[in-house]
């Protein structure tokens, strides 16, 4: 899955259709007018009672692209699933971890940035970086595309409400579903994320061609991304936006919640030593982890602060490791 894009990123409105059908009504009109031999014999229209609600538009479909990737999405999940993978149990005793290991594994995955940008393209590349995270209270919003349907939509908003509640307990940093956005998560389908460009610019002013393109032009074999800001590269996220497949069966889709919005608040690396955890593309596990939470409380905790270089937080990450493990090395 694609990672954090540091630095400098659903009202996806369909307006043209309707346009059109009005400039049609209006043509129609003037033409009657103009024909003096024409005699209207339908009634006039009754008036509409007082109260009386106008009917509800049908509701957008997803397009024939939008529809094949829901279909290819849901075989991915089922051939996940017959081999034993997306995991939801949090790790067992099947996957031990000692504090080493969980410190190296957080300084891996908090220390270091998945993605670098070469030639105005975002190139695959594990780059050392100081440490990132949230200072200030982090506000979610949930925005889907127009043609994501309401029960969906529903319980999308609902598992973004209690895992941000999850988050904040774990991390103990303020982190919630409302309020004034800077975390906002877009759910669309194809042709929506494909329009998406405009308000990616107004949630993320500045973004680069790069990780525009990133988002636009996203292949099949990335689920989900998301897209934090330092503005004043200290390390201090002030806003990021997650984009994930509304295409996704309802387990995917919940396991691309859970990474983006985890690492969205600065676990934004993935390696594959770590485990158990969803920072790891083997997929073997689709929800956040026991590890996982132990990395969050890692992160916030006071000792460490944003902007710290890896030399100095190493030794830092490696005592709070040893105390989250009751002093099991």
């Amino acid at each position: 899955m694609l990672g954090i894009v540091n630095g400098i990123v659903a009202n996806i409105m369909g307006l043209g259709r309707q346009k059109l059908r009005m400039a049609l009504m209006v043509v129609a009109g003037l033409g009657l007018a103009a024909c003096d031999t024409v005699t209207a014999t339908s009634p006039l229209p009754k008036a509409r009672p007082p109260g009386l609600a106008r009917p509800a538009p049908a509701p957008k479909t997803p397009s024939a692209e939008s529809r094949e990737l829901s279909a290819y999405f849901k075989r991915i999940e089922q051939g996940l699933l017959v081999q034993g993978l997306l995991r939801r149990d949090g790790g067992g005793p099947d996957v031990p971890f000692t504090a080493r290991m969980l410190a190296d594994n957080f300084e891996r995955i908090a220390l270091y940035e998945e993605y670098a940008t070469y030639g105005g393209r975002l190139i695959a590349q594990q780059t050392a970086s100081r440490l990132h995270r949230w200072e200030g209270p982090v506000n979610m919003a949930v925005e889907f595309g127009e043609t994501v349907p309401a029960a969906q939509r529903a319980k999308d908003r609902a598992s973004v409400a209690n895992f941000a509640a999850r988050l904040g307990r774990v991390s103990g940093h303020p982190v919630r579903l409302g309020g004034a956005a800077n975390f906002t998560v877009l759910i669309l389908n194809e042709d929506e994320r494909r329009a998406v460009a405009p308000r990616l610019r107004q949630l993320l002013p500045g973004i680069g061609g790069a990780a525009l393109d990133s988002a636009i032009n996203m292949d099949r074999n990335t689920y989900c991304a998301v897209f934090a800001v330092d503005p004043a590269d200290d390390g201090n996220y002030k806003r990021a936006v997650a984009i994930i497949r509304a295409e996704h069966p309802d387990l995917l889709r919940l396991s691309c919640i859970h990474e983006e919005l985890a690492q969205g608040l600065g676990l934004s690396n993935d390696s594959p030593s770590a485990r158990p955890s969803i920072f790891n593309d083997d997929e073997e596990f689709g929800l956040l982890t026991t590890h996982d939470e132990m990395l969050l409380r890692i992160l916030y905790d006071p000792r460490l602060r944003a902007g710290m270089q890896p030399a100095e937080a190493r030794t830092i990450a490696r005592d709070i490791a040893t105390e989250l493990m009751g002093g099991d090395s």
